[in-house]
């Protein structure tokens, strides 16, 4: 383990021993920033509740700005322009940023992708091998780009007779309602457009899982930030389970906050919530997600970032010498255990 990462676990415990009854950590126990700034894309996710009530102001301590994105490669961009502190984004974009050596770690996984994101088809359009000869869209550097070029190769489709249309999930609708693309793979509310204008699904994230797929979104953070304010970080993810511990306790009162919040369709923000699994922060430090520390090389998602990173090798997005050995140097745990206490 290097010094750096040994002493930043003593900072963290260090400054959660400081808390205030409930579990609140104690303003004097560490130095906030002016604001703390958050990537979202503005879809409906359970941390909306904490936008809505304003949890995330007040355990902080300060100010949180949202900052808004599109795709994946915009959380990137982002970061590497030193505009955002912590991002929720998927899977696939987030190994390419750890391979591009961006200041960037992994310190948790908020939901497992199951039918939140899907392939949509016009009419005629009933199978992935139908794909052939088609035009497809996908929002580039996501984790629908990833399940659909997955999707593609695990079941045998002849990749070399779709053509592929990178576009942003605004761009996809546009597209369809142009007529200019086929079938679409995106998420709420590009999808549920989609299907409002004749589309229809014929395929979903979670069919990858029989085959060895794990998509997931990450919550990432930039190093220099969790350095600074380590408690801030595991105070985020403390907050973080307490929301979804308020959607699980009631669904429906969540997708309501959640949809008067980003003013979409109630039911769109229903379906969307419940295509999502959601680990504990207990469980994200077992052995399937995480790991403790000690195991996380060997860990599900150091595993899946690896795979990834090698799928996007094959699909031409990253190079195979830029690949780290391991990807668990990028995680680091240390703020899940203090969330989890």
């Amino acid at each position: 383990m290097k010094l750096s990462n040994i002493w930043r676990k003593v900072a963290v415990a260090a400054s959660f021993a400081l808390t205030m009854p409930g579990g609140i950590p104690a303003a004097h126990a560490e130095n906030v920033p002016a604001e703390v700034r958050l990537a979202w894309a503005g879809a409906p996710r359970v941390w909306v509740l904490a936008r809505a009530d304003g949890s995330f102001d007040k355990a902080f301590g300060t100010k949180v700005r949202w900052v808004q994105f599109a795709t994946g490669a915009d959380v990137l961009a982002l970061f590497a322009s030193n505009q955002i502190d912590i991002a929720r984004f998927g899977s696939s974009p987030a190994v390419a940023g750890v391979t591009q050596r961006l200041p960037i770690e992994v310190i948790g996984v908020p939901e497992v992708i199951a039918t939140s994101e899907r392939l949509t088809a016009r009419q005629g359009i009933n199978t992935l091998k139908d794909l052939e000869g088609k035009t497809v869209a996908y929002p580039p550097n996501s984790t629908a780009q990833y399940a659909l070029e997955a999707a593609i190769k695990t079941y045998h489709v002849d990749r070399s007779k779709i053509k592929l249309v990178p576009l942003k999930p605004a761009e996809i609708v546009a597209a369809w309602k142009r007529g200019d693309v086929d079938a679409a793979y995106s998420w709420d509310p590009a999808s549920q457009e989609l299907a409002a204008a004749g589309g229809h699904e014929i395929f979903v994230t979670k069919q990858l899982q029989k085959d060895g797929y794990l998509i997931y979104n990450n919550f990432v953070v930039r190093k220099a930030f969790a350095d600074q304010y380590p408690k801030l970080v595991a105070t985020f993810l403390r907050v973080y389970q307490q929301k979804v511990d308020e959607y699980h306790q009631n669904p429906e009162r969540a997708a309501e906050v959640i949809a008067k919040n980003i003013d979409q369709p109630v039911d769109s923000v229903r379906r969307t919530l419940a295509g999502l699994e959601y680990p504990s922060v207990k469980e994200q430090l077992s052995p399937a997600f995480l790991g403790s520390g000690a195991d996380t090389a060997q860990s599900g998602i150091a595993k899946s970032m690896s795979d990834t990173a090698q799928f996007l090798v094959g699909t031409g997005q990253l190079r195979s010498d830029t690949i780290p050995s391991s990807f668990a140097p990028a995680i680091d745990t240390a703020f899940l255990k203090e969330a989890s206490k």
